[in-house]
């Protein structure tokens, strides 16, 4: 019998032994003529895509003897356990599913080489690489704010790979001839943060035009899961910022989670310097490299200075240059 006597498309894939989804309506006849299971890989792969979910692409990149399927073969293996497609079924499908669920962890690819028969125990007799690729959804970044340094912000952040939405309630300033590649909503900022519903993979930014809605926002997203929260601004305004927070009862750990000033030094002058600084951070942060926690402000034995923070002014945190740029 020839090699491709022995591919899928002649003899079906081995079972592996676990139901698989198909992601297609006859998913219960897979093998229909007409259909391919790698045409229902692609249906999937820009469905789950659109859905945000997170899986991996097993693709067959090289095969030698007897293999139950041939390269180019596909399959998809999703976080929570479903399959689209077969890589040959059987040892070898297993086999790249328990590595698929550790890719899950660590992120990235790998390419897994096994002889069917002498590592797997298959009785094909030959030999398979499968290259696996984790695809996991772009970082959604909410940026708070849509002035001067939001625009070129949210331009370099999409070219990044981030999935970027606007908030401004000002219809003048969150406008798509300003924010080309960004979702935008025009709603007040803070309604938006206390409703907004984030997961540990997004990330937040904060460079509105009012330090006080700077404030609130901080404090409807501060116990949010979010991978990353940063607010523009200066040391004093971080000082003030952070004496607040403690003194309305958020704990240190939480108030470590917000990064102020924003962006990495650089020496950043212009809004689209601090832009490139702000998104060198988060880049850093998804690439995960180690980045400093915000400050907390110290222990003290008197309450004096933390019940002091909570009288101060909204407007005693401005500076002129945070004013000039951000409006």
């Amino acid at each position: 019998m020839s090699d491709d006597a022995r591919d899928a498309g002649a003899r079906g894939p081995e079972d592996p032994g676990e139901p698989r989804d198909s992601g297609a309506p006859d998913a219960a006849s897979p093998d229909t003529p007409g259909r391919t299971r790698d045409s229902d890989v692609w249906d999937a792969l820009a469905r789950w895509r659109a859905e945000r979910r997170r899986f991996v692409l097993a693709t067959v990149v090289g095969t030698r003897g007897f293999t139950p399927r041939k390269a180019t073969a596909h399959m998809l293996i999703a976080e929570g356990g479903e399959t689209v497609g077969t890589i040959g079924g059987g040892a070898i499908e297993h086999e790249v599913i328990a590595h698929a669920r550790r890719l899950f962890e660590s992120g990235g690819h790998e390419t897994l080489t096994r002889h069917l028969t002498q590592e797997l125990g298959m009785c094909c007799g030959g030999e398979m690489s499968v290259f696996l690729e984790a695809i996991l959804p772009a970082p959604r970044l909410h940026v708070f704010g849509a002035g001067y340094i939001a625009k070129p912000l949210a331009a370099i952040a999409a070219g990044c790979g981030f999935d970027v939405t606007v908030v401004d309630a000002r219809a003048e300033w969150a406008t798509s001839e300003r924010f080309p590649t960004s979702a935008l909503r025009v709603e007040d900022a803070e309604a938006v943060a206390r409703a907004l519903a984030t997961t540990p993979d997004d990330f937040a930014v904060i460079v509105t035009h009012d330090h006080a809605l700077d404030q609130r926002i901080v404090q409807a997203l501060l116990r949010k899961p979010l991978r990353f929260l940063g607010m523009i601004g200066s040391i004093p305004k971080q000082r003030k910022f952070a004496l607040r927070l403690r003194a309305r009862g958020f704990a240190d750990e939480e108030i470590a989670r917000l990064h102020t000033p924003l962006g990495l030094a650089i020496g950043a002058a212009t809004p689209e310097e601090i832009a490139v600084s702000v998104l060198a951070q988060l880049i850093a942060v998804r690439r995960g490299l180690r980045v400093e926690p915000g400050w907390v402000p110290p222990q003290r034995r008197e309450t004096g200075e933390s019940s002091a923070a909570a009288e101060i002014t909204e407007s005693e945190t401005d500076t002129p240059n945070d004013r000039e740029v951000l409006k």
